[in-house]
């Protein structure tokens, strides 16, 4: 049985003018995608998509390093955030 901690994935996003950019997702583990959840929820222990996606951002999203300011000028946030996402649950 493979392990999911340290599991990796290439997710690639194609921008408006054909260019492609590679994503490396990269697992935490299932106990650190259980803590991953944790950190990002409110007090009333609603998810609170932005400390969500900073989680995804830092924790799972390893090539290229991402942050607020990398989305301001990359096109892709949404399908990346629902595909690290999906690898994190998977």
């Amino acid at each position: 049985m493979a392990t999911k901690a340290g599991s990796q994935k290439e997710f690639i996003v194609t921008n408006e003018q054909g260019e492609e950019t590679k994503y490396l997702f990269q697992h935490p583990g299932v106990k650190g995608g259980v803590q991953l959840r944790g950190r990002a929820k409110d007090m009333n222990g609603n998810l609170d998509e932005e400390k969500y996606y900073g989680e995804l951002m830092s924790k799972v999203i390893v090539q290229p390093k991402v942050n607020w300011d990398y989305w301001e000028e990359n096109e892709g946030f949404q399908e990346v955030m629902k595909e690290a996402s999906t690898f994190l649950m998977g």
